[in-house]
């Protein structure tokens, strides 16, 4: 058993190290020692944790670390990179759902320890989290009890949020927005309801008031994140996110872990900042994004004009031969077909035939901040040939040949040319200014978010359908 000095010496060090894993993370050269800097924070925080003042129940404590290590481990090597975005926002939920945990558990305490004290029986018979709330005035009981509101309704809603936003990913639930009759009315009747059963919970009333809170938290998690679009779901993992740590200051703060508050706080307001970063990407209000997602019309969309013209391997690379400039835009079609390895291989043979080769990134392109960029670390794709989209859209005018992969939403000129669009006013990649612009495509389907594209009928476009780690495999050969 370790003295609270060393423990609390444990969680300054794993903050730090946390706060270095979040500053690397954000230099791709830096990435991996950022991630070891986090795997060593996590350890750190752990280890010390388990073996600080008042810590027991080794007994079944360590099987479950086991267990849940073990299943982790499993769960990360079978995982594909595509399945990543699902993968987060499950794990999410798990985060909400440690939080309500902890709240009952912690208002049962609270209980028992209050029944104590009114039999007059002192606190000689208490450990660990009890012995702590019998030291407690009635002042800090009463800030308990907001805390524990306050972590059993976000972690409700972000288990509840965090489940939906996983099926959508996963295309096991409808990725339109759906909503019960009555729409926002719901959602701001249950957070009124919570609120008043809150105030009932705070004035003495039974553990039942908390239960039903927590039932309609995991309501108006539902029904939140049933009724946004699919378009919008990268910005509602990162929020999801965000929720997961603020459930987990909550945590924190309940337990009086100064390290759970740390993190929390670190993880809370990353998320926060990078779903502003992303909603200020896609030209979107957070609360509209909230509180409606993409698919709601606007009104009568522009007629789009001429049809897709398809071409073949042979035609695209008798243009990519000609062709000195090229950028290559890859969305979320490319992580499904696996194709990065084979983009990486089509990029280092342009290049060694002395072609200008970059890749423009959109904010949101896949269906998580920063997919495509991982996806072409992997492919060892050299870093500075990667560009954000504010680093390239002005070069698409001077640029011989497009390739998008596997992209809809980020390339749609309606964003800019039609203010019916359900994405208008969206910055957008602006692919179609470019001489010739190649769309490497499954079929002629309007994709995941449902919003057609003007693009792919345009004069300069041209449709390569098909598999796109099969055509480009295929065009590869064909580069002289």
């Amino acid at each position: 058993m370790l003295g609270q000095g060393f423990v609390s010496a444990a969680s300054i060090a794993a903050s730090v190290l946390f706060i270095l894993s979040l500053g690397g993370l954000s230099n791709q050269e830096k990435a991996k020692r950022a991630v070891w800097y986090g795997i060593i924070g996590m350890a750190v925080a752990v280890f010390f944790t388990s073996l600080g003042p008042g810590i027991g129940g080794y007994w079944w404590m360590l099987p479950m670390m086991v267990i849940g290590a073990g299943i982790g481990a499993y769960v990360a090597k079978k995982v594909e990179m595509t399945e990543m975005p699902q993968l987060v926002a499950a794990l999410h939920s798990f985060v909400g759902l440690a939080a309500v945990f902890v709240g009952f558990n912690a208002d049962l305490e609270r209980r028992r320890v209050l029944a104590s004290q009114l039999a007059e029986q002192g606190a000689e018979g208490f450990s660990a989290f009890a012995a702590l709330l019998a030291h407690k005035t009635p002042a800090e009981l009463t800030f308990l009890q907001i805390e524990v509101v306050l972590g059993v309704f976000i972690g409700a809603v972000t288990f509840t949020g965090s489940v939906i936003a996983f099926g959508k990913l996963a295309g096991k639930v409808d990725g339109k927005p759906r909503q019960l009759p009555g729409g926002h009315l719901l959602n701001a009747g249950a957070v009124a309801l919570a609120v008043v059963l809150a105030m009932l919970y705070f004035n003495g009333a039974g553990f039942w008031t908390l239960l039903l809170v927590a039932l309609l938290a995991f309501f108006i998690g539902y029904h939140l994140i049933m009724g946004i679009g699919g378009a919008d779901m990268p910005v509602v993992v990162s929020m999801l996110n965000s929720y997961s740590g603020w459930a987990a200051a909550a945590i924190g703060f309940t337990l009086s872990n100064d390290l759970l508050i740390v993190t929390g706080a670190l993880v809370g307001s990353s998320g926060a900042i990078l779903s502003y970063i992303m909603c200020k990407a896609m030209n979107r209000n957070f609360v509209n994004v909230i509180l409606g997602g993409f698919g709601g019309s606007q009104g009568p969309a522009a007629e789009i004009e001429g049809e897709q013209v398809a071409i073949d391997t042979a035609g695209v690379a008798s243009a990519l031969n000609d062709a000195d400039s090229v950028i290559i835009v890859p969305g979320y079609g490319m992580a499904v077909a696996q194709a990065q390895n084979a983009v990486s291989e089509l990029t280092r043979k342009l290049r060694s035939a002395g072609k200008e080769v970059r890749f423009g990134i959109h904010p949101v392109a896949g269906r998580l901040p920063g997919h495509m960029n991982v996806l072409l670390a992997e492919a060892k794709v050299p870093y500075d040939i990667v560009l954000e989209m504010d680093e390239i859209n002005d070069d698409f005018a001077d640029t011989d040949v497009v390739i998008v992969i596997g992209s809809n939403d980020i390339v749609n000129p309606a964003a800019q040319e039609d203010p019916n669009s359900p994405i208008a006013g969206m910055p957008v990649l602006k692919v179609w200014e470019a001489k010739q612009v190649f769309v490497c495509k499954r079929g002629q389907g309007t994709g995941y978010s449902g919003i057609e594209n003007p693009l792919f009928f345009k004069e300069n476009t041209r449709m390569l359908y098909g598999d796109a780690r099969s055509s480009i495999d295929t065009l590869v050969p064909m580069i002289d």
